[in-house]
């Protein structure tokens, strides 16, 4: 899919205070980490009767090292929802969608990082509910942190789509830095959390679901 925008980003908009907040809150919870790390397998495997193996695990990790809990608060949706919206229309996507799956707040400490990967995935879900037939559309990330509290930890996009055969087209998002900021991009652009080298890197990341596109 061709696209005017990759992505659309609003800086320094989510209050300090608020932020901080989030990361109070985030870090009070208890972190999954094995939920993290099935987000690279796809949404088809039910973990209760088909757990990861040591060695799946070990794989995964090559390809993504953090520390994650999930939040489903409405006072977080309500904050993000509005520039999920604006950025969905001044982009000129116009993605349909109805639905935001948990938020997921991410830990990123020294030497982690996530390589890169789309969060979209070839199918719809399975699952009943709200998400039942639903794909990932539009991705967000807020940066939480004080970019003064840590170095390395940088988002970059790869918008050369699935074609491995094109040239690498990297474009680092170097807008969100300040904190409170927070970029929307399509779910299937290809992005990356390069490793951090020193301190902690929070983020808040929301996935929203529409039926697949026509």
């Amino acid at each position: 899919m061709n696209l005017s925008n990759y992505y659309w980003y609003f800086q320094s908009v989510i209050p300090k205070q608020l932020c901080n907040k989030i990361i109070k809150y985030g870090n009070s919870l208890k972190e999954k980490e094995r939920i993290a790390l099935t987000g690279a397998i796809g949404n088809n495997r039910d973990l209760k009767k088909f757990p990861l193996s040591k060695k799946e695990i070990k794989d995964l990790k090559k390809k993504r090292d953090s520390n994650i809990v999930w939040m489903n608060d409405l006072w977080i949706y309500k904050e993000i929802h509005p520039y999920v919206h604006a950025a969905n229309k001044n982009s000129g996507w116009n993605f349909e969608w109805d639905w935001s799956e948990s938020c997921q707040f991410t830990k990123y400490k020294k030497g982690q990082y996530y390589d890169w990967h789309c969060d979209s995935w070839e199918h719809p879900y399975k699952e009943e509910g709200p998400t039942k037939g639903k794909i990932r559309k539009l991705s967000v990330t807020v940066s939480l942190s004080d970019p003064k509290d840590y170095k390395g930890g940088e988002l970059e996009f790869d918008f050369r789509n699935t074609d491995p055969s094109k040239k690498q087209n990297i474009i680092k998002c170097d807008q969100i830095l300040p904190q409170g900021s927070l970029v929307v991009f399509p779910s299937f652009v290809w992005h990356r959390v390069k490793p951090v080298t020193k301190g902690t890197r929070y983020s808040l990341v929301i996935w929203n679901l529409g039926y697949p596109f026509r």
